[in-house]
């Protein structure tokens, strides 16, 4: 189990130097998802507000004057080449601005894989937030957003937490961004079981119910930093399909729930469960009842463990 959640240094061995730089890619939750029907396109329609977190990787990207592109990825296990959205997001910024000028990247992950917490997501939001400063490109947020769009649907809104540290309520497919100004920190317990939710397996489970909640209430409360109000209006349509693929899902949910928290919801299409606390103090009893829990059963002691807060007003 680990409660790390602070950005550790980059590795030695890529200075950024000063037409550099080392950027720290948020994981982000999802406080709020509808998932509608299929659109044309193939997608589900959705509407959701996801919101960073003080869990980060770390992304240094470094110009070359070479047009070439390289990219080192610590763990050695992480694709380090088209089958990584860096790269994919590094080709979409060249192919969208006509860049000749190639770059160096390294990417050390510390947010889970198949987790819910958009880390693949976040670090290709990064990588064109840093190409389009270190190759001079000088494009605002709202002209690279097409280009987060192509790369994958949840890389506009963290683009968006890449760039300002703001939530957002995303649309479509996700690629309509509606920036969220963040009120106080809201304290969160993040567990990730050792299971992975594939997200095209959780929405082949997925049967919309025909109504559509409203996040109101919980953008509210949000604002207003209210964790209990904020815990009452959370919501996950996803929730149900992804306890049906992966029932040690469910099984964390349900012992996150006993740990006394003011709400539980799955992030995204999972695999991890997060619980709300009132406060720092409450976050951290609520993950040491888990580890209690996590003392006599395996499957819960193979499980990952965060203790973080939502960035926004005085983080």
């Amino acid at each position: 189990m680990s409660t790390h959640a602070r950005p550790l240094p980059p590795f030695p061995g890529l200075p950024a130097g000063s037409h550099g730089r080392v950027l720290f890619p948020p994981a982000k939750v999802n406080l709020y998802l509808w998932v509608g029907g299929k659109r044309p396109d193939g997608y589900h329609e959705v509407e959701t507000l996801l919101t960073p977190v003080n869990l980060y990787d770390t992304l240094e990207v470094q110009p070359r004057g070479d047009g070439e592109w390289t990219l080192e990825c610590h763990p050695g296990t992480i694709p380090n080449g088209p089958g990584n959205l860096v790269w994919k997001a590094a080709e979409a910024v060249r192919r969208a601005f006509g860049v000749t000028a190639g770059a160096a990247m390294r990417l050390t992950k510390r947010i889970p894989h198949e987790a819910g917490l958009g880390g693949g997501s976040s670090d290709a939001a990064a990588a064109i937030a840093g190409l389009n400063a270190v190759w001079g490109l000088n494009r605002s947020a709202h002209e690279l957003l097409p280009v987060a769009a192509e790369v994958g649907s949840d890389v506009p809104g963290l683009l968006m937490a890449n760039t300002g540290q703001v939530a957002a309520l995303c649309h479509g497919r996700g690629e309509v961004v509606q920036p969220v100004p963040a009120g106080p920190p809201i304290h969160l317990v993040i567990v990730k079981p050792p299971v992975g939710c594939p997200t095209g397996e959780v929405y082949k489970r997925f049967r919309p119910s025909g109504e559509r909640s409203n996040p109101t209430a919980l953008l509210e409360a949000f604002a207003a930093g209210d964790a209990e109000k904020l815990a009452a209006a959370m919501f996950n349509a996803l929730q149900p399909a992804a306890f049906d693929l992966q029932p040690l899902v469910r099984k964390v949910y349900d012992r996150l729930t006993n740990c006394g928290p003011l709400g539980v919801l799955l992030s995204g299409s999972g695999a991890s469960v997060f619980a709300v606390g009132q406060s720092a103090a409450d976050a951290a009893a609520i993950a040491a009842r888990f580890a209690r829990y996590a003392e006599t059963d395996p499957e819960l002691a193979a499980c990952r463990v965060f203790a973080v807060h939502t960035l926004g007003a005085m983080t």
